[in-house]
């Protein structure tokens, strides 16, 4: 009788040891980035100085229809400048 109720107390700890395991494993992997999680930003080229910066931190310019991103105001405004040149001396 002895015996029965020492298997029976292992079995539980047992199921109840591989339980943690199992949900320790689970919530492990959201961590992980295999959980749900979304893009936080987006990484863009400055189309004059060719530097990578996040879209979110860039200076936007729309010129010709056409949506630019900047890494900062004096690249957007070397780029407009230089724009502008091209199509002054191209007439």
């Amino acid at each position: 009788m002895r015996l029965l109720i020492i298997l029976f107390a292992g079995y539980l700890g047992y199921r109840y040891l591989k339980s943690r395991i199992i949900s320790h494993t689970a919530s492990s992997r959201q961590f992980q980035g295999r959980g749900d999680t979304g893009i936080d930003d987006v990484m863009v080229k400055d189309p004059y100085c060719e530097a990578y910066f996040p879209k979110r931190n860039g200076v936007s310019m729309t010129l010709e229809g056409r949506e630019f991103y900047f890494c900062s105001k004096e690249c957007r405004d070397k780029f407009s400048a230089s724009r502008n040149k091209k199509t002054v001396g191209g007439r």
